[in-house]
């Protein structure tokens, strides 16, 4: 009969005598069979060496500085004295400069919000109307003009006229937090704020935000530069397109 203590025999063989083993314990055949499969289990259990499962980086500046694309307001301050009738010279190009800025970014809406209860309110709501036409020089149509008012009662200063328009923004969370000790270096890891400056920087170089939220759609081929390059190489010409005036002529 075979007990438990010939079964622990068994597993603490090794595995070239463990066969031998198991068909010398008793003459059941059940019992063979069931020791002889779960030997087979145990060996196959020791073969699978190419399953690898490796865990992620978590000292990814990257990770830790993530640019992400939100919206955020742009805008600028126009100050108005109490004496003007219309925007000053170096006003009117900071206007012509943002309304620039806000035709390249396509956006749809510019408010124009002009201060109500100031003791320059009659002086801004003329400027303002200087501001609208400046708009229009530079091709911002008058329906994309939004004309609001904001309160600053009791103000005595020259109270600004504001322009704003919200636009998508790429961006980081700030920089310049130390949570851990820097001498602490045990685990030779990267220190908490290294590499947001660098993501900082990137996120603002991009021009349009959108980029990283899906590429932009691909423009139709030129049928007529199609034909002519297939027409050229099956008459066995030159194929390229002509050098441009300043291209470099050097001899590579």
């Amino acid at each position: 009969m075979t007990t438990r203590e010939d079964l622990k025999t068994v597993t603490t063989l090794p595995l070239s005598r463990r066969a031998s083993r198991i068909l010398s314990i008793g003459s059941n055949p059940a019992i063979r069979h069931g020791l002889a499969v779960a030997t087979l289990a145990l060996v196959a259990g020791c073969g699978n060496v190419h399953h690898v499962e490796v865990g992620s980086i978590p000292d990814d500046y990257r990770t830790r500085h993530p640019i992400v694309v939100t919206q955020a307001e742009t805008a600028i301050d126009i100050p108005v004295a109490s004496s003007e009738a219309r925007l000053t010279m170096s006003s009117r190009s900071r206007v012509e400069e943002f309304a620039d800025r806000f035709r390249n970014d396509r956006i749809d809406t510019i408010r124009v919000m002009v201060p109500y209860g100031s003791a320059n309110e009659a002086a801004a709501e003329r400027v303002s109307h200087d501001v609208i036409k400046t708009l229009q020089k530079r091709k911002v149509a008058r329906h994309q003009i939004m004309v609001q008012p904001y309160s600053a009662v009791g103000d005595e200063g020259a109270t600004p006229i504001r322009l704003a328009y919200s636009t998508l923004v790429a961006k980081t969370g700030p920089c310049g937090r130390w949570p851990e000790d820097l001498s602490e270096t045990s685990e030779n890891k990267n220190y908490f704020n290294f590499g947001c400056a660098s993501q900082q920087n990137l996120a603002a170089q991009i021009a349009d935000p959108r980029d990283l939220l899906g590429p932009r759609g691909m423009d139709p081929s030129d049928a007529a530069r199609r034909t002519e390059v297939i027409g050229n190489y099956r008459d066995g010409e030159d194929t390229t397109s002509d050098a441009m005036d300043a291209e470099s002529d050097y001899e590579w």
